[in-house]
């Protein structure tokens, strides 16, 4: 094969390791002529084109790092194309996409400097696809290596991988689907060379000390991809990137510095939201006093608040190393006080209100059939999903004017995180045939409300009656580093976020973890101390649960009235096709004449749904009409004659199966004439003595009236 000629005359530049079984290689200068940087990154069959571009000029006006990073599934990829009727064209990225592209952000972001305000984009495409394990990870490697190769000040490389447990229940890395789901652990670990930057896990209530194994496991495990990235690096060795921080004002700084100092400390130590009031009065006071001192204070009002916010800051840091006081006055394991209530929505199927300090989370929960269950088509994945979870937190629950809009990054990231929460301790399809969809409605926002939006599922789902194996409750931790010094924080609030160096979120029940998100804010974190936070949140976590259990001891026993019933039938599959009838004449007519909803899958079960009993049944009884087969021996009472003719009557005894009644089986007398005893459209009680080798239904009149005639004696 020739290689392709580069127009700029640079050679195509591969380094290639052995790693975790599979080659990876790194190639530049292929592809993508006229980006900053484009890597194509190659494992096993998979191949991801990585490209990132910088704006050469700052963003003017920005007071945060315009970095943008996406994951582009490509149904090509796959060898799909996507199964919508109306649209072949990719669309706006699924939420799995979004959410791999937030995986990939998470340990990045962190890594670039403060005050760098040039325009970042970064964007993950998958152009081919081994189906043997996801390319989220081959993803996070090639956008990792594009973004050492623009030059720009980026202080990586990163890698990452999913860890599972294999058939041997030892952790691995790249399994297929299948393994990774039956192995009970789903772990996402990013991480720099010295230390861990990122970890996402889903979980069948396992151990904290597991997790913490795992954690370590990947760490050490993708050091080959980090020191392929470097390889690379030293043979591009790019032309560095000039670039201007965009920092506070010294001067600005120190004027603020001076006029909160005395005015911080003890002074805030309250509770929210009296604190946020006290910290809002005192910026206010600032400015009001700070104005005269400059006449241009209105051109730089922005920074005096960047100052003030970052004193704030310092403040809170100072007093837990310091004094081991929060911004709110409770100790470092302390959590805010809590309150629930169930059942408050009197027409919806479940509901429940969870406020642990100011932040405060509703959810409600609706079941219904499984054909409601969401079609799931990505490039990975075609089927559905049972369970969905959802959030939303509209800007009035920050206090802020926001334009209503569909969900962001953010509201998707946390309604997985709280939908991943419950999934290991719900129940399975077989006990349980329902769809479930539960809505978190954020109330009110004070730090933690993914965790919220957990325990306020949970408890919602014991309301609606749904019988989960353990109720799960959920905490969010933090930590902050001074020298070789940590303090770890559990329920942290706003001010402990914004402050501090890591944001943990962990779900369990009294057995394990189900769940967990951590995302730092430094240059990598010891798994020795992230085996600390976790045994520190297990006790938090326990804490929160004794309370749920407190409001609502267990599932409701019973479903709301309002629910529907669901009752499953097992058919002959060769009987489907009745059920349904000609262009679905006959269940139209069995849901539009009993008002109950049916189901039918192609293996013969069929579910029938409806909050009255009577419509289950009536239902039921119509298919089971259907579908039956005539017994030898049966009697079927009050069925029709559909014909009479000269030498006796046919009888439909079941939907669709008709037999004869010969004038010799009417009566013990002699019978001249069939009309003389039925006509058509009599209800006659019948016997089936016998189907001849034809199939043919040989009915007796006098046979049935004997037997029915002895039952009744």
């Amino acid at each position: 094969m020739t290689d392709i000629i580069n127009p700029f005359g640079e050679p195509i530049v591969k380094v290639e390791t052995e790693f975790l079984g599979r080659s990876l290689s790194l190639e530049v200068n292929r592809v993508g002529f006229r980006t900053s940087s484009s890597v194509i990154a190659r494992y096993g069959d998979t191949v991801v084109l990585g490209t990132a571009m910088l704006s050469k000029d700052i963003a003017v006006g920005l007071d945060y790092f315009p970095l943008s990073i996406d994951y582009e599934e490509k149904f090509y990829a796959a060898g799909k194309i996507s199964g919508s009727r109306y649209i072949k064209r990719e669309g706006r990225p699924s939420d799995e996409a979004v959410l791999i592209g937030r995986i990939i952000d998470r340990p990045i972001r962190p890594l670039w400097p403060k005050g760098y305000r040039h325009e970042v984009q970064g964007i993950a495409t998958v152009l081919s696809m081994d189906p043997a394990f996801r390319p989220d990870m081959v993803a996070m490697i090639a956008l990792s290596t594009a973004f050492l190769l623009t030059g720009a000040p980026f202080d990586g490389p990163v890698a990452g991988l999913r860890i599972g447990l294999d058939s041997n229940n030892k952790y691995a890395a790249f399994l297929s689907p299948e393994q990774q789901e039956s192995g009970g652990l789903d772990l996402v670990v990013a991480g720099t060379k010295d230390g861990v930057m990122m970890v996402e896990a889903g979980a069948n209530e396992v151990s904290e000390d597991s997790i913490a194994e795992a954690i370590n496991y990947a760490h050490s495990a993708m050091q080959p991809a980090i020191e392929l990235q470097k390889q690379l690096l030293k043979k591009v060795n790019p032309k560095k990137q000039e670039f201007n921080l965009v920092l506070p004002d010294e001067e600005i700084i120190k004027a603020v510095d001076e006029w909160v100092e005395g005015k911080l400390g003890a002074n805030l130590r309250t509770a929210y939201p009296e604190r946020n009031d006290l910290v809002q009065s005192l910026r206010e006071a600032m400015h009001e006093e700070l104005t005269p001192t400059r006449d241009d204070y209105e051109d730089h009002k922005h920074e005096y608040d960047d100052a003030f916010t970052l004193a704030i800051h310092k403040d809170v840091r100072e007093g837990i190393i310091k004094d081991q006081a929060r911004p709110d006055g409770r100790k470092l394991t302390e959590i805010r006080p809590l309150s629930s209530q169930v059942g408050f929505l009197p027409r919806v199927h479940g509901s429940s209100l969870f406020t642990r300090g100011v932040t405060q989370a509703m959810n409600i929960v609706t079941l219904a059939p499984l054909s409601y269950s969401q079609s799931i088509d990505t490039m990975e994945t075609t089927g559905e999903k049972r369970y969905m979870h959802h959030y939303n937190a509209p800007g009035w629950t920050v206090g802020e004017v926001r334009r209503l809009g569909s969900p962001g990054r953010r509201e998707i990231g946390h309604s997985y995180l709280a939908e991943r929460a419950l999934t290991a301790v719900l129940p399975d399809e077989a006990s349980f045939p329902y769809a479930i969809r539960s809505v978190t409605e954020i109330m009110s926002q004070n730090g933690s409300t993914s965790m919220a939006a957990t325990c306020s599922s949970c408890l919602a789902l014991m309301d609606a009656g749904v019988p989960l194996s353990a109720p799960v409750s959920g905490i969010a931790m933090g930590l902050i580093i001074d020298g070789n010094k940590t303090y770890i924080l559990s329920d942290i609030a706003d001010a402990e976020d914004f402050a501090g160096d890591m944001d943990f979120k962990v779900t369990g029940t009294e057995k394990g973890i189900t769940a967990l998100q951590l995302d730092m804010k430094v240059h990598g974190l010891n798994v020795d101390i992230l085996k600390k936070a976790l045994l520190q949140a297990k006790e938090g976590r326990a804490f929160i649960l004794k309370h749920m259990l407190s409001v609502l001891s267990a599932p409701r026993d019973e479903l709301s009235e309002y629910a529907p019933r669901v009752e499953s039938i097992k058919i002959n599959p060769d009987k489907i096709r009745e059920v349904i009838g000609k262009g679905g004449e006959m269940i139209q007519k069995i849901t539009s004449e009993t008002g109950a909803e049916v189901d039918i899958e192609d293996d013969g079960t069929i579910r029938i749904a409806s909050p009255d009993a009577g419509s289950i049944n009536a239902a039921k009884q119509w298919i089971l009409s259907i579908t039956a087969e005539p017994e030898v021996g049966k009697i079927y009472e009050n069925v029709p004659v559909v014909s009479v003719l000269d030498f006796g009557a046919f009888v439909q005894i079941l939907p669709g199966k008709d037999g004869l009644v010969h004038v010799s089986e009417m009566s013990e007398e002699r019978v001249k004439s069939p009309g003389d005893v039925v006509k058509e459209g009599d209800k006659v009680s019948v016997k089936l003595v016998a189907i001849d080798d034809r199939g043919r239904l040989q009915l007796s009149m006098k046979a049935a009236a004997r037997e029915l005639k002895s039952k009744k004696a």
